[in-house]
């Protein structure tokens, strides 16, 4: 007879797995418990799913956004909220609580009015799949900053590690140099650090709004990822 606690961790990497053949590059767990809101406490493991950018549609990115790049993160966003959705149906049906943090959004009612309900880089570096650049984005080892993130906040136990990875940005200024923005400090990330040590949210999205709304709205400009070393191809 198969115990309760490895069936539970079949189902998780089945889930992953499945994720994963829908279209998510990787997966990885974390317990958050101790970086969630008040209202989201019982939902301390996080089901982390990263999506592959473009590196071609990266690569296009000069001085400015493109209509190409503003498309495809849209788009890529769309499928991370269709998968992290299947995902949390597939677990409300073993009988747990979960919610599926939307890709990409703002809460305009808290003090931040740039912050999402959860942040996924928090999720992701938990997990152990990168750290947070100078540019303020999520970093993977693998994959650099061409990636997009989701979240499966769950009361379901899930096999976690919670191996923090130490930042991988040394003396590298290249996305602080090149934002047009001038909203990147040059401090790296360390664990618990609040957003604004990074990057100023406000001064990145005032500019895109005042230079780029023709692209369309809520467009995002795309320079600090194509000059990370961090995936770009050899």
């Amino acid at each position: 007879m198969i115990s309760y606690e490895v069936a539970y961790m079949n189902f998780a990497e089945e889930l992953q797995q499945k994720l994963i053949d829908l279209g998510a590059t990787f997966t990885g767990c974390s317990n958050v418990e101790n970086a969630l809101p008040e209202s989201l406490k019982p939902l301390k493991y996080a089901l982390t799913v990263g999506v592959r950018l473009s590196d071609f549609i990266i690569d296009q990115i000069t001085d400015k956004p493109t209509f190409t790049y503003f498309h495809h993160y849209r788009t890529v966003n769309t499928l991370i909220d269709q998968l992290t959705l299947r995902g949390m149906l597939l677990i409300q049906e073993k009988g747990y609580y979960a919610v599926a943090v939307p890709a990409s959004q703002t809460v305009n009612d808290v003090e931040d009015s740039y912050s999402a309900i959860f942040p996924h880089k928090t999720a992701a570096t938990m997990a152990g799949l990168g750290w947070i650049g100078k540019n303020g984005l999520f970093v993977s080892p693998k994959y650099g900053p061409r990636v997009r993130l989701g979240t499966i906040l769950t009361n379901m136990e899930l096999p976690v590690d919670n191996n923090t990875v130490e930042t991988g940005c040394g003396e590298c200024r290249r996305c602080v140099d090149s934002c047009p923005a001038m909203a990147l400090t040059g401090n790296c990330w360390e664990r618990g650090c609040e957003r604004s040590r990074i990057v100023d949210a406000k001064a990145c999205s005032e500019y895109m709004k005042s230079n780029f709304k023709h692209i369309g709205r809520g467009s995002v400009c795309g320079i600090c990822i194509r000059v990370c070393p961090y995936g770009i191809r050899k």
